[in-house]
């Protein structure tokens, strides 16, 4: 991973061709448990602030148009037409695009997000994986719609993991009831897991090449440069803004390979 400062501070991955990032949680006009790079309208923060913060990271990364969805922890994929970017559409957790100039938003807070390029073919996905994706398969899902609707074969994707809730710090006390029996080969402690690793079985099952699988390895609930739900609710009222991560093509044909 790569650190990159200005104009705000976010990683990027040597993996992903196209323009990305994964944001930190400064460099916003946000306030409060928000502040102050706040990504996400639907937890508390005023509208217009949220919009500047969006516009601030599109514009960072050079993108006219930023689509995002209203994530609902399930599996619905949206394969993203034009028509999409003057609405956010909601029941999605995952979206597809090839349109030149367009990003598309994770909004998270300890739940991955997963960016996804086909530089070759110019297409992009974004997902957004907490554990309740990992079991309901998102990262499978969304890939074999990459397939079937744009024609891309999974060996020639390249996949980034984002800063996430990391192995030292997601306890599931009821996993018995909430992960299916495969899952718990991934227990690293009692009642903790590793789901860096699983999203990474997951892409790799899905045809992802292993060796074209990069990981943050950033945990959000350590790291005090990103939001985290988890370390929100052990100190306050679990009120607490939310991380961008961003994947787009640029707005002019030539994709790097």
């Amino acid at each position: 991973m790569q650190f990159r400062e200005n104009p705000l501070p976010y990683y990027t991955s040597p993996f992903l061709p196209v323009p990305h990032g994964m944001f930190s949680c400064a460099g916003g006009v946000s306030t409060g448990p928000f502040a102050s790079l706040n990504f996400s309208s639907s937890v508390g923060d005023l509208a217009d602030r949220v919009q500047v913060n969006r516009t601030r990271a599109a514009e960072a990364l050079h993108l006219p148009h930023l689509v995002s969805v209203k994530q609902v922890h399930a599996d619905r994929v949206l394969v993203v037409k034009p028509a999409h970017l003057a609405a956010e559409m909601t029941g999605y957790d995952a979206m597809i695009s090839n349109l030149p100039g367009t990003g598309l938003l994770i909004q998270q807070a300890d739940c991955q997000a997963i960016l996804l390029a086909a530089p070759q073919q110019g297409v992009i996905a974004a997902i957004h994986s907490g554990w309740r994706g990992s079991v309901l398969d998102i990262i499978g899902k969304t890939i074999r719609c990459m397939q079937t609707d744009l024609g891309v074969a999974p060996e020639n994707l390249a996949a980034v993991i984002s800063p996430s809730l990391g192995p030292c710090c997601a306890e599931f006390t009821h996993y018995r009831q909430e992960l299916p029996l495969w899952m718990h080969a991934f227990q690293v402690k009692p009642l903790f897991f590793d789901f860096w690793a699983i999203s990474r079985h997951q892409l790799a099952k899905a045809g992802v090449r292993p060796e074209r699988i990069d990981v943050a390895a950033l945990c959000t609930r350590c790291n005090q440069q990103f939001f985290s739900y988890r370390r929100a609710t052990r100190t306050a009222d679990g009120i607490t803004g939310r991380n961008g991560s961003i994947i787009g093509l640029p707005p002019l044909a030539g994709l790097r390979r």
